[in-house]
């Protein structure tokens, strides 16, 4: 995997709101959000339910359009792609983790990591190769043939992130990645998820409601009602 370099500004938001009709309701989700994020970056988010983590997710990711403010992804405007540009960054240069995995049940965990590079039509013989290697990474290289039904909460998430680093992302974007585990296993997926920060540059943005996932060198980003109320080092 590559390590980013660049000290340049890989994601910039710039006064991004965002506004949802709910009948005669009018919700924001976003107010006035600026964020710059260097390469390199391990960035927790952390808020009460409802304060906007997930959407701030979403929008740099350019699955949900801002109602106001602008948003660049290594340099690109997203407001002025196509959705097959947005499909592209979302392929090559983003790799999602999520609370509840999304495995594919029927495919093995060799098969569902391979998945994004099937659709990104890598040959066959590399996709096995980088799928065990990456299997291998996560320490799962004894379970290539198991389905996610066979394997526990915390193997199924290695899984998930084995699979997020599939295209060999610059940018990994996690939401609640150890929501639904205990205590010990959280820990262990955090500690993977650092190491991918600190050990092959991946950019972290990680939404999270567990404060012991918080280490230093990390930066925090607080979130209420739809905006940044802190942004600090730890």
């Amino acid at each position: 995997m590559s390590k980013s370099s660049s000290s340049e500004n890989i994601i910039e938001l710039e006064g991004v709101s965002q506004r949802y009709k709910l009948g005669a309701h009018t919700i924001d989700a976003l107010s006035d959000i600026n964020i710059t994020v260097r390469p390199n970056e391990f960035i927790m988010v952390m808020g009460p339910s409802g304060s906007g983590k997930s959407t701030l997710l979403n929008t740099i990711a350019g699955l949900e359009a801002p109602s106001a403010g602008n948003v660049k992804v290594l340099g690109d405007d997203l407001q002025t792609l196509s959705d097959r540009q947005l499909c592209e960054i979302r392929r090559y240069k983003l790799g999602f983790i999520f609370q509840f995995f999304n495995l594919h049940p029927i495919l093995s965990a060799q098969e569902n990591v391979e998945l994004p590079m099937l659709i990104a039509n890598v040959k066959r013989s590399q996709r096995e190769i980088r799928a065990k290697e990456l299997l291998n990474l996560v320490n799962l290289d004894h379970r290539l043939n198991h389905h996610p039904h066979e394997l526990s909460g915390g193997e199924k998430q290695r899984v998930g992130i084995a699979r997020a680093l599939a295209n060999d992302p610059i940018i990994i974007l996690a939401d609640e990645p150890t929501g639904d585990m205990d205590s010990v296993t959280g820990l262990e997926i955090i500690a993977l998820i650092t190491k991918l920060n600190q050990e092959y540059g991946k950019t972290i943005i990680c939404v999270t409601h567990d404060e012991e996932m918080l280490k230093p060198g990390m930066r925090l980003i607080r979130m209420d009602d739809g905006r940044i109320i802190s942004d600090t080092s730890l």
